[in-house]
């Protein structure tokens, strides 16, 4: 048999999956999941059950169905000032994911060169390279993640043709500052580059920190690809529900890629979401409380066992250094001991490398319920004790 795609074919089990198989196989509590364990608003739930009972349920506009393509609109002008035309320069994907790779097809042709921050989301390289793209990692370091401007320097080049910016910054918990979003701006102008901003963890940042999204500060509109999710903002990452918010210029091409991958996304969905926007902002508003209060419990048991919890400014996700507790195997073995032994399992930040850094690092998930937060403490205390 001739080869198949060497991108996909040579991947192997993701680490998601793998710790996943192991909490189950071990009855661990799973904080390497990166979703809540709760559903989110009821009303959100009853509007896309009742048109999924109602209908229509045959095709919706390819870019999405008007309501929710309109309340996005209405949602980027309310809190970031970004006035996008719901007619052709927003597009409803599948997923966060689904936007991410649209965005990606849309703007990398074969030998272009997209720079990537790590740790990074593990979807961005594989996509880049299946395009023909050439992923060019810039390592951010622990414990504060700082991007300075010879890392830009070194990594931007003619070959440059995208950036990939994840702020809020998964795993990381990062949230770009404004002068680092001030040295990517003008790289981008400088290199004529574009940003493909995943934000979908928009709603979740802490410590009065704000989100800033880069298509906010001057020239930048026309050069940066927005990408959401109704799975962060609602708490229901099942419905795989994204979308992409840009320049008319740019939009008519991801709009284009993504009428090859899915096409279009479940109607009844959509109108759930769209309710949700208009309607339900008290809820999404209210969570990043939430998981604030969650992310400083966690951070807190985690230091005291001597899992040294690093700052998170965002996201689901506090990433805590293992080293102090004399384990001399990798993060990878960490990761499995834990799960195996104290009964609690994470993620490995080497996943979310394109090479090892040697680091003693893990993530954990904290959009959990409180009282699963607490047992899984209660495990590690034991164990570790």
């Amino acid at each position: 048999m001739k080869p198949l795609n060497p991108t996909f074919s040579s991947l192997g089990t993701t680490i998601f999956s793998v710790m996943s198989g192991l909490a189950v196989q071990h009855g661990a509590i799973n904080l390497g999941q990166g979703f809540p364990d709760t559903d989110g608003p009821l009303e959100v739930r009853e509007r896309a059950a009742r048109a999924l009972v109602e209908g229509p349920n045959q095709y919706p506009p390819m870019p999405g169905i008007e309501p929710l393509r309109q309340a996005l609109s209405a949602h980027a002008r309310k809190f970031y000032d970004l006035s996008y035309d719901w007619r052709t320069e927003i597009v409803v994907t599948s997923g966060g994911t689904e936007a991410l790779t649209a965005s990606i097809m849309a703007v990398v042709k074969p030998g272009d060169e997209v720079i990537l921050f790590e740790p990074a989301y593990d979807c961005y390289r594989p996509v880049i390279e299946a395009v023909g793209g050439i992923a060019r990692p810039v390592r951010l370091q622990a414990p504060d993640w700082t991007l300075t401007a010879d890392m830009l320097a070194g990594a931007f080049n003619a070959r440059t043709k995208a950036v990939i910016l994840n702020s809020p910054m998964n795993p990381a918990g990062k949230v770009f500052s404004d002068v680092e979003l001030g040295m990517i701006a003008d790289h981008l102008e400088r290199f004529d580059a574009i940003a493909i901003c995943d934000e979908v963890y928009e709603h979740l940042t802490y410590d009065g920190i704000a989100h800033r999204p880069l298509a906010t500060r001057p020239g930048m509109r026309a050069r940066c690809l927005r990408v959401g999710s109704a799975g962060k903002i609602f708490s229901l990452t099942g419905w795989k529900v994204g979308w992409v918010e840009g320049d008319a210029a740019l939009m008519s091409t991801v709009a284009k890629a993504h009428q090859f991958i899915t096409f279009t996304t479940p109607t009844a969905l959509q109108l759930g979401i769209a309710h949700g926007l208009e309607h339900c902002e008290r809820y999404f508003m209210s969570l990043a409380a939430e998981f604030q209060a969650n992310r400083d419990y966690l951070a807190a048991k985690l230091g005291r066992i001597g899992l040294r919890p690093l700052a998170a400014q965002g996201t689901y996700f506090l990433t805590a250094d293992f080293s102090s507790l004399g384990f001399n195997g990798t993060d990878v073995e960490f990761c499995r001991q834990m799960t195996e032994r104290a009964g609690v399992a994470a993620i490995p930040l080497s996943a979310f490398y394109s090479a090892d850094t040697g680091q003693k690092l893990i993530r954990f998930a904290f959009c959990k319920q409180r009282h699963v937060l607490e047992e899984a403490v209660a495990r590690l205390q034991r164990h570790y004790a």
